[in-house]
């Protein structure tokens, strides 16, 4: 009989046996594989390890018969393409932070944005998850009411109209708008585009009136970009770039909330003999390390995904865990990189 047959035919490791192992409550042990969070990251920790070393796998059906938990949380990921490597960041966040947790992730793609509240609703009906983690959120969202009046545990990346009553984590929008309109105006720059896909979410209008009173209080001229090109493929954004380097009285200094769309008007401006940094500025929200590849004279506001991915779980399992909404809410710090 090999190594690998003696191992199948040890005894099952338990919550007992880990209790064992460290000397902790089977009851303490129980809680921290279901992520606790009242439990200090020491004793997590431990009972990870521990687990780990004995090869714990928990039985599903069981701890669901028993506790009527699925030991699932789920992510409803939008198939926005605004930001490079996004879902990836997202996706790694929110692993790390349920790595030492009992909890298994499910991702559902949404790629169909019509879909996202059917989804939701099969999985708050199958009970297939114990808390949901949506993104891209809109104005008074459906999904956010439907989980609501549910009273199903969620969380979500980006903030609606009904921000007081669920969990959400967001990024900074509105000082990333304020940081890089700033920084315009230090260089002189009078003449303000913001370029902002997707407008009917709540982080669409949260920029648009940043940006607006940010430009009004300067006395500048201030101009967001046209419904109907909000949604702009990087080609036909590149062509938009090269149409506006052409315009009389173009902008000279543009925010942009997109990696893609960044990249691809500013080569559709660089296409026409723009000088970036000198005749025209440019600033994007960054969400990897591609773009100062290509375009190091650009500046750009750094969004941690990774840390709101970290973030989005630790707030669920907070909510799942009975803590008050009060308790699972934040904004994340922009951060400036000016390269120039």
């Amino acid at each position: 009989m090999d190594e690998r047959d003696d191992r199948s035919s040890a005894p099952r490791a338990t919550i007992k046996t880990i209790a064992d192992l460290t000397g902790l409550s089977p009851s303490t042990v129980s809680l921290s594989l279901r992520g606790g969070e009242r439990l200090s990251e020491e004793t997590i920790r431990k009972v990870a390890e521990a687990a780990a070393s004995v090869g714990y796998i928990p039985d599903r059906a069981g701890v669901r018969l028993r506790t009527g938990k699925t030991n699932v949380i789920s992510l409803v990921l939008d198939g926005n393409e605004d930001s490079v490597d996004f879902a990836r960041h997202l996706i790694q966040g929110i692993g790390h932070a349920i790595s030492a947790t009992n909890y298994n992730l499910n991702v559902t793609p949404a790629f169909d944005r019509s879909k996202s509240l059917e989804i939701v609703g099969n999985i708050v009906g199958h009970r297939a998850a114990d808390g949901i983690i949506i993104t891209h959120t809109s104005k008074n969202d459906p999904r956010v009411e439907m989980l609501l009046k549910a009273g199903f545990p969620f969380v979500t990346h980006g903030r609606t109209g009904a921000d007081s009553g669920h969990a959400y984590y967001d990024f900074d929008s509105c000082g990333f708008v304020r940081l890089a309109a700033e920084r315009l105006l230090s260089k002189r720059r009078s003449r303000l585009l913001l370029i902002v896909g997707d407008n009917k979410t709540q982080n669409y209008l949260n920029m648009v009136r940043e940006f607006q009173e940010v430009t009004r209080q300067a006395g500048i001229d201030g101009r967001v970009l046209e419904e109907e090109h909000s949604s702009l493929r990087p080609l036909e954004m590149r062509r938009y770039g090269a149409e506006l380097a052409a315009t009389e009285g173009r902008p000279d200094g543009i925010i942009c909330n997109s990696e893609v769309r960044a990249g691809a008007i500013a080569a559709g401006l660089q296409s026409c003999g723009l000088s970036l940094g000198r005749d025209v500025d440019v600033i994007y929200k960054q969400t990897s390390d591609l773009v100062p590849l290509f375009l190091p004279e650009l500046d750009s506001v750094v969004e941690d995904v990774f840390a709101a991915g970290q973030e989005l779980a630790r707030f669920l399992l907070k909510r799942i865990n009975g803590f008050p909404v009060s308790e699972a809410q934040a904004l994340g710090d922009p951060r400036p990189v000016w390269r120039t």
